[in-house]
């Protein structure tokens, strides 16, 4: 099975854009919400700062979503490779079956 890598990377991409997002907007209402988390983001992000402010969040959820974008390309392209190779394997034991 072969995965289709433009709807892993948007797929990703919205996933992860969409945790770090609603982590942000609830921690605006209630500060010791994910505060920790943020706090790790923040350590990963150029620019953010996991400052409670829609900015802060925005450009936290901005980066988030381009993160899980390449993630999820990578992992994809990284899959089809893999799992290629194993099908080319599986399909030289069976012609060296066939050929006893």
């Amino acid at each position: 099975m072969k995965l289709n890598v433009r709807a892993m990377a948007i797929t990703m991409g919205v996933f992860w854009g969409g945790a770090v997002l609603g982590t942000g907007v609830v921690n605006l209402v209630s500060p010791k919400y994910g505060a920790g988390f943020l706090k790790l983001i923040s350590s990963m992000y150029p620019g953010y700062k996991g400052r409670r402010t829609g900015k802060q969040v925005a450009l936290g959820a901005a980066w988030a979503v381009a993160d899980g974008a390449g993630s999820g390309l990578l992992f994809a392209l990284l899959y089809n490779r893999f799992a290629r190779h194993e099908a080319h394997e599986g399909e030289d034991q069976a012609m060296f079956r066939a050929a006893s």
